[in-house]
């Protein structure tokens, strides 16, 4: 299923919901620009946003984002440490996007 199309489900379901798009890739990224992964507030989770290799500080960043309703920018690189920590070693660089759906 479409993430934006289930965040919009679990939304109206009564669900809170962030959703975490990728904006911009450099070098050898997982996943293209406009991918999406859709959190709700219990930490279930639909999409990705990097093949699994972020998507758990993703999902970490997304209910922080859910619960306070400020939106977030995200960068993971080779040369951050926060990356090689969550295992983004493919050489290449994301910026993630992650906000509440309203």
């Amino acid at each position: 299923m479409d993430p934006l199309r289930l965040a919009e489900e679990w939304f109206l379901s009564g669900r809170q919901v962030a959703v975490a798009t990728v904006l911009k890739t450099w070098g050898s990224a997982p996943r293209p620009v406009g991918s999406c992964l859709v959190i709700d507030q219990d930490g279930n989770f639909e999409g990705s946003v990097s093949g699994g290799c972020v998507e758990g500080e993703v999902i970490t960043q997304a209910m922080s984002v859910i619960e306070t309703g400020r939106p977030t920018l995200l960068d993971f690189g080779v040369a951050d440490e926060t990356a090689w920590r969550v295992g983004l070693s493919c050489g290449g660089r994301i910026e993630v996007y992650v906000e509440r759906v309203d």
